[in-house]
């Protein structure tokens, strides 16, 4: 969503990608742009959560002002994938990381980051034929609990 082949995480910072996804072992789960534009919640949700009576509520809607703004402009639109929704990559990964049982359905791979290349820099390398020879693989999220979702977005603010 940032380059022809690299979302945004990956191409602000590919070699520290490649770290992650190379020198770490411990359980690994990916919420990649496609899998997140997916399963993007309704702005009438956005709208119910940044609404509750709470300091964290309230903290969020004032930072969360001018993505909203942003959700209407051209750009955000044209980048959109399966419709308009909230988007919020990085709390998929991070419910993952609470509850792997959030993640329902998952391919389990090796993968990498490109570090050279003219337009394929920070383009994550989903190894499907094994070619790597990495015995550490990442979930890469396909399905999730939208309801278990929406519930921990909500607990959050609380």
């Amino acid at each position: 969503n940032t380059t022809v082949c690299a979302e945004f995480n990956f191409a602000a910072d590919p070699e520290a990608a490649y770290i992650v996804l190379n020198d770490f072992l411990c359980p690994t789960y990916i919420a990649s742009w496609e899998f997140t534009c997916y399963s993007k919640l309704p702005w009438s949700w956005c709208d119910d959560w940044l609404a509750q009576e709470s300091e964290k509520a309230r903290f969020m809607a004032r930072i969360f002002r001018h993505s909203m703004e942003e959700s209407n402009s051209e750009r955000f639109q044209a980048e959109m994938v399966y419709g308009m929704g909230f988007v919020s990559c990085d709390s998929y990964a991070m419910a993952a990381a609470i509850d792997n049982t959030f993640v329902t359905e998952s391919d389990h791979m090796a993968v990498s980051v490109e570090l050279t290349g003219t337009h394929t820099r920070g383009m994550m390398i989903l190894d499907t034929l094994g070619m790597l020879k990495k015995t550490h693989k990442a979930f890469v999220m396909k399905k999730v609990n939208m309801v278990r979702f929406e519930q921990m977005m909500m607990d959050a603010l609380k």
